[in-house]
């Protein structure tokens, strides 16, 4: 046996010694004498080895020629298009979609094969693929250079009609998924590549299994602004992607997003704020109990950023929670229940941990304080009607509010009521409510120390530490950059400094 049947035979792979042994040829007539057949051989099949796929989730843009299996779930209709030149015979192209156990991909079929899919191919089917991988109009595609069916393969796959959140995997396509929405983000601009503009928007959906982020890409950003939390959207089209680790559901022009009347339940798994601990990217709930105003600062680019920071307690604990960007224009009051999602932990102003809500996170009002508050306040004494049927109609959302997270009717109306208060319903609950709005206002000011960089000068003064940032009234004259301490009090999120060095 020769060194090139000796590499062939160690090669697992669907191409015949007859080629290979061509390959192998070939190359070493390219490389004009450098290669002996030994190496030459080595060097196909390490190529031929790149082009193995595992599985479907394995396939990346910008491999070269990949082969792999993958079940029939949907066959397009043939297309037909005009080539550059005129002369040219018209073209003709047919999508079909393919997945295994790890995900799916949407296979282009060019030409004689389009019009052979068409007579000969059917769901279900098992198709042997090869061909060049690349980023689609809708996503991952490969264009296929070679399909042959399979009748002895299996490969196991459901095709489902209608997706879950927990059925998504990377490098699904034409998934259909109904959710209610959780949150929604402002539409961004970027520029692309090629110059033009491209425009982004997100909106959060979770059911009864899990949450998703849904990207809305150029044309269907708009469609952002056109749903607000609660409501339950079908997104019809879409295709699954991975970034940082977390799937997203992408919506591109094929994409649809589109308001149904449909029930869907969806019940956050929040973390008890007493057992956070730093580094962790958690949801937390609970009720505000301190509001802080609007911040903005100057970035390292020249940027202008915000930051709002509020506090929430639940029935373990209280903790502050810092929104950063759009986060911080969120409509969130005294007495409101919130939930946050994907909130990373972090060690915050004097050893007491942070939750800073970024760009991955969601935040989502269950209840405004004006209602809960006076609700919360009467039913404790009196069980009002009013209560009870409110407690009886919630469910998802509005049912981990009353399961868990207390509002600052609980957490501040309960304090002043045990301090000899009587929490009767009605004119007697809304004085509750006011006194201990009170309370937390007094208890907002405190003496403080606080240490970072000025990133803006004037009145106020506003110091970043990395992590927070904070407003400071002072007389000193202070320079754009320069570290500083201050001592004094803070009140609504401003300190009064008494002291600067």
């Amino acid at each position: 046996m020769g060194v090139i049947e000796d590499v062939y035979e160690d090669l697992d792979t669907d191409v015949e010694f007859e080629e290979f042994e061509a390959a192998v040829e070939d190359k070493v007539e390219q490389m004009g004498g450098l290669a002996d057949e030994e190496t030459a051989a080595m060097l196909i099949a390490h190529e031929l080895r790149d082009e193995e796929a595992d599985t479907i989730a394995d396939i990346e843009p910008g491999m070269n020629d990949v082969k792999f299996l993958g079940k029939v779930t949907s066959i397009g209709d043939v297309r037909t298009f005009e080539r550059d030149d005129e002369d040219a015979e018209e073209g003709r192209v047919c999508n079909v979609d393919v997945a295994d156990a790890s995900g799916s991909v949407r296979v282009a079929l060019w030409d004689d094969m389009a019009a052979a899919a068409e007579e000969q191919l059917e769901v279900g089917q098992v198709l042997r693929v090869m061909g060049r991988p690349k980023e689609g109009y809708s996503g991952l595609e490969v264009s296929a250079d070679k399909v042959e069916p399979d009748e002895d393969a299996e490969v196991d796959v459901q095709v489902l009609d209608t997706y879950r959140v927990e059925d998504l995997s990377l490098g699904a396509s034409d998934v259909d998924l109904v959710g209610q929405v959780l949150d929604t983000d402002s539409i961004r601009t970027f520029d692309r590549d090629d110059g033009s503009e491209g425009r982004v928007a997100n909106l959060t959906v979770g059911d009864e299994t899990g949450r998703v982020r849904v990207t809305l890409w150029d044309g269907k950003a708009d469609l952002a602004e056109e749903f607000e939390a609660g409501e339950v959207v079908e997104v019809g089209d879409g295709y699954v992607r991975e970034r940082d680790g977390d799937l997203e559901l992408h919506v591109g022009d094929r994409g649809t997003v589109e308001r149904v009347d449909e029930d869907v339940e969806y019940v956050p798994e929040t973390t008890d704020i007493a057992d956070l601990e730093i580094g962790e990217t958690v949801d937390v709930g609970g009720g505000v109990i301190e509001t802080d105003p609007k911040r903005t600062f100057d970035r390292d680019d020249g940027s202008e950023g915000q930051v709002r920071n509020v506090r929430i307690k639940d029935g373990t604990g209280e903790i502050r929670v810092a929104l950063w960007g759009d986060k911080a224009d969120r409509e969130i009051e005294l007495a409101d229940r919130v939930v946050f999602t994907d909130v990373e932990i972090q060690d915050g102003w004097q050893d007491d941990l942070e939750a800073s809500a970024n760009w991955r996170s969601t935040v989502t009002v269950l209840d405004e304080g004006g209602d809960s508050a006076g609700g919360t306040a009467g039913g404790a004494s009196s069980g009002g009607n009013g209560s009870d049927d409110r407690g009886a109609e919630n469910t998802g959302l509005g049912a981990f509010a009353d399961d868990g997270q207390k509002a600052a009717a609980e957490a501040v109306a309960g304090e002043t009521a045990d301090d000899g208060n009587d929490g009767g319903s009605g004119a007697g609950g809304e004085s509750v409510g006011a006194g201990g709005a009170a309370a937390a206002t007094a208890s907002a000011t405190e003496d403080v120390e606080f240490t970072g960089t000025v990133v803006q000068t004037g009145d106020p003064v506003v110091l970043d530490d990395g992590q927070r940032t904070k407003s400071v009234e002072t007389g000193a004259s202070l320079r754009l950059g320069e570290e500083v301490t201050v001592r004094g009090t803070e009140r609504d999120g401003t300190i009064d400094a008494d002291d600067v060095f």
